[in-house]
């Protein structure tokens, strides 16, 4: 793995997002960067300065009753309910309150809410927060899961995103590839790193990555 490229948001210079070039292989796909969110999603004044320009990329007129963690981004998720709260987001829960949840995913990969949690999306209207979006295989099966839970998605915010929608809905993000244009996602099976020859840096995921020595 080569040096670690650090990339700020423009419009919140506090707020960076860690490149680190290399092959790394995740759940869904082959990447040539890993994408080291963890101050983001865990220092206090980053994930703050997150929430607050995310929060301004969300229309006043949309509805949140829930806001759906993926990927960790639970803390960034409570800051974004606080300034959404404060910019006058409307919330129709009989609480008057904006939920902070995550859905489980069991063996199969499949995601679930277990019985306490379904009122907290049957009928609410959801703003899924993910951390990065890169073949959209997540994304989907997040508003697929929360659509067979009687939710109604207002709207999808993301760390980074390659995409800039997904089933129709626009994705509000901070990083998007203009920020990293080089940056590539492949097939597992058709992995032009693999097939130049390149070994595999490290395994990663939402929680990190590990190398392979």
């Amino acid at each position: 793995m080569q040096d670690m490229i650090k990339i700020t948001s423009k419009q919140h210079p506090s707020v960076a997002l860690k490149a680190i070039p290399g092959h790394f292989v995740t759940p869904n796909s082959h990447v040539n960067y890993y994408m080291d969110m963890t101050t983001i999603k865990s220092r206090l004044s980053e994930a703050t300065a997150a929430a607050k320009e995310l929060s301004t990329r969300i229309a006043v007129t949309t509805i949140v009753d829930t806001i759906v963690c993926i990927d960790g981004c639970e803390i960034i998720g409570a800051f974004l309910a606080d300034e959404l709260t404060k910019a006058g987001i409307y919330s129709m829960n009989a609480h008057k309150t904006i939920y902070i949840i995550t859905p489980e995913e069991i063996s199969t990969g499949q995601l679930v809410f277990r019985e306490n949690f379904i009122p907290m999306v049957k009928g609410k209207n959801v703003l899924l927060l993910m951390a990065s979006v890169t073949t959209g295989q997540t994304i989907v099966k997040a508003m697929q899961t929360l659509r067979y839970y009687g939710a109604s998605i207002s709207g999808i915010s993301a760390v980074f995103s390659m995409a800039n929608s997904m089933m129709g809905i626009p994705i509000q993000a901070l990083f998007t590839l203009g920020d990293i244009p080089d940056y590539k996602a492949y097939d597992p099976e058709s992995c032009s790193l693999c097939k130049q020859g390149k070994p595999i840096d490290a395994f990663a995921n939402a929680f990190g990555y590990s190398r392979i020595e």
